[in-house]
């Protein structure tokens, strides 16, 4: 049986283009929950801290219960 080489488990995409297409899905991914009013998960660098983002741009920090 013949050996598998890497261009064989990467079907001979290079490391940059899997990564653009990873990007790629990504963003629609990312559009779609958009659209579909799904917010978004993120994660704020400045306060170290994970957050959800509603398509109307409010945030929310998880753990954080919203006040009515």
């Amino acid at each position: 049986m013949p050996e598998k080489n890497q261009l064989d488990y990467t079907c001979g995409l290079s490391d940059e283009e899997i990564t653009r297409r990873f990007k790629e899905a990504i963003r629609i991914d990312e559009e779609i929950r958009t659209i579909q009013g799904i917010p978004q998960p993120r994660y704020d660098e400045a306060t170290r801290r994970a957050y959800l983002e509603y398509p109307d741009g409010r945030k929310e920090y998880v753990g954080q219960t919203a006040s009515a």
